[in-house]
């Protein structure tokens, strides 16, 4: 066979490899590239929309079984890359993120700071480039939690600030702008313009993912972040307990009043185990994460238990994900990872939540 009858024959059957969460084929989605055909030997690249895509094995796979069962093909190499898209800026604003997702609860106590630093912590492992904006300016922890010394950030022309750096990602926080343990006493306007630093005059550079850290309820904070920010989507952090999704269901209704895709929803505390058993202890009940999720029609995202290394590592500032990926803990935010850009990707193909950020917009008709 001609090399362009095999090239003929290896797009026609990678034509039925599809995209389970685009649900459109390989093909068609411009995700084949690069295709070399010499003899028999066929290699390409299929470009992702994001490294941490949660099937990427999977195609991988039947793209190498389908293309190896084309006549006149005898050897199959598949490289598997990610070019990760950016959700559309209706804000001259972080116009060098690509996508900014913003993680928030409606009450303190649910762990809200520690899956915000263990999901950047797991995007960034998959080799996107990541930043962490702490927006909890009055309790600030993502520092500890990532090992970070309390020092000021340095400074450039204009005003610009550059964050400090730590696995690999870039990272701003309040606590920087004091003295380790003394608290910010600030009114509401002054949250407003730390905020407005925070996204205007820090130095991001090219980031694939921005990660925020909002501060518990729906202040002053939130509506400055879903006003000049343009979000991908938001997180809602919640644990199984009824009084959490209480306050949960505020976050839901705070995004959808600003027009800002809600991802999903994220259960912490799911249950509690030891490390000498595989037994789980429901202590805080079963099913309030998918309960919230049904309830507004999303995703649920993942569900994060209860191990004591997971509080041992945010205490010492080194976030479980980075030390013991491999671990329970580890791979249940490297799955909500994989959620969490699987549904910006999925966001963005359909066009049907594109931002439109802007408080005014949520009093429109």
């Amino acid at each position: 066979m001609s090399e362009q009858e095999i090239q003929t024959g290896v797009m026609t059957a990678l034509k039925t490899v599809m995209d389970p969460d685009l649900h459109k084929n390989i093909v068609d989605l411009g995700f084949v590239k690069n295709m070399k055909i010499e003899g028999g030997s066929v290699s390409f690249d299929v470009e992702l929309t994001t490294p941490a895509c949660p099937v990427k094995e999977q195609l991988k796979t039947e793209c190498q079984e389908k293309v190896g069962a084309v006549e006149g093909v005898s050897e199959v190499s598949v490289n598997m890359t990610a070019a990760v898209r950016s959700t559309d800026h209706s804000q001259p604003i972080l116009t060098t993120v690509k996508n900014i997702i913003a993680v928030a609860s409606g009450k303190g106590g649910v762990g809200k700071s520690t899956v915000t630093v263990n999901l950047a912590c797991a995007l960034a492992l998959t080799g996107a480039k990541v930043g962490i904006m702490d927006g909890d300016i009055y309790g600030p922890s993502i520092p500890k939690m990532l090992g970070i010394p309390i020092s000021p950030p340095k400074g450039g022309e204009n005003n610009k600030i550059f964050p400090h750096e730590k696995y690999g990602m870039k990272v701003i926080s309040a606590g920087f702008l004091t003295e380790e343990g003394q608290p910010l006493m600030l009114r509401g306007p002054m949250l407003g313009g730390i905020i407005q630093q925070f996204l205007q005059n820090v130095e991001w550079g090219e980031l694939d993912y921005l990660v925020i850290d909002l501060p518990p309820g729906t202040g002053d904070v939130q509506l400055t972040l879903t006003q000049k920010a343009p979000l991908s989507g938001g997180v809602i952090v919640t644990t199984p307990q009824e009084i959490s999704l209480i306050d949960a269901e505020k976050g839901v209704k705070m995004f959808q009043q600003v027009k800002v895709p809600v991802l999903g929803v994220v259960e912490n505390m799911s249950w509690f185990q030891t490390e000498e058993s595989d037994k789980k202890y429901f202590i805080f009940g079963q099913g309030g994460g998918q309960k919230l999720a049904n309830q507004f029609e999303t995703t649920m995202l993942g569900q994060i238990p209860i191990i004591p290394k997971i509080v041992e590592a945010g205490d010492t500032g080194q976030p479980i994900t980075i030390t013991d990926p491999d671990s329970p803990a580890g791979l249940a935010y490297r799955n909500l990872a994989e959620q969490v850009a699987a549904q910006i990707s999925i966001n963005q193909f359909n066009k049907e939540d594109k931002i439109d950020s802007g408080f005014e917009l949520a009093w429109e008709g």
